[in-house]
């Protein structure tokens, strides 16, 4: 789709037209900010930009897809109350500033504080902070390259297996404790242990 078809669903306020454009994560970022720009009082289209921004990035490629429009949206998505859910995909985007993950790390919203724990961006005293926080933000930091080492090792006698499991496809994760949960007894943590410590190789 063209530029064209972004301006004129904009200045026609065509909101469906505008949902199918921002679905797209190949459409530029630069037309992704206009329709933000032109509907930021509007919940549903706010949080499709936030869509947007969440397909367009991945993890596994923190570079991909960098730009200093993407971090300016992704600050005022987090400060904008028009949609509160909006703020869980600026809360996982690697490409979120650590001031605004610091922020969201106390936000009221637990699902928000759990995908704060799992980003890779958020630096490692916050993290540290997150420990003592309910049961779905704490299970994060199992996957998180930046949780301290001090919590993996509490995180390998995790009752929960999916916690354990995170733990053991981590491949941040010091190797020492990886390979304690070889002995897991689960054998599907083993198994994710053991592929973990084969990559290494």
């Amino acid at each position: 789709m063209s530029t064209n078809t972004t301006a004129y669903a904009i200045e026609h306020s065509d909101t469906l037209m505008l949902i199918e454009l921002l679905e797209d994560k190949s459409l530029p970022i630069e037309e992704v900010q206009q329709i933000y720009t032109a509907f930021r009082n509007d919940k549903q289209l706010v949080g499709q930009v936030a869509m947007n921004l969440s397909l367009r990035t991945s993890v596994y490629e923190r570079d991909q897809e960098y730009s200093p429009i993407m971090v300016d949206l992704l600050i005022d998505i987090s400060q904008n109350p028009i949609d509160m859910g909006a703020r869980w995909a600026v809360a996982k985007n690697p490409h979120t500033p650590v001031e605004v993950l610091r922020h969201l790390a106390n936000d009221s919203i637990n699902l928000v504080r759990a995908l704060v724990a799992t980003n890779p961006s958020t630096p490692s005293d916050v993290l540290d902070k997150f420990f003592s926080d309910e049961k779905i933000v704490r299970d994060g930091l199992s996957g998180n390259p930046n949780t301290p080492v001090k919590l993996l090792k509490i995180l390998v006698d995790d009752n929960d297996k999916m916690v354990r499991m995170r733990l053991a496809e981590n491949r941040s994760a010091p190797s020492d404790i990886i390979e304690m949960l070889l002995k897991d007894n689960d054998i599907d943590v083993t198994k994710a242990a053991q592929a973990n410590l084969d990559s290494r190789a």
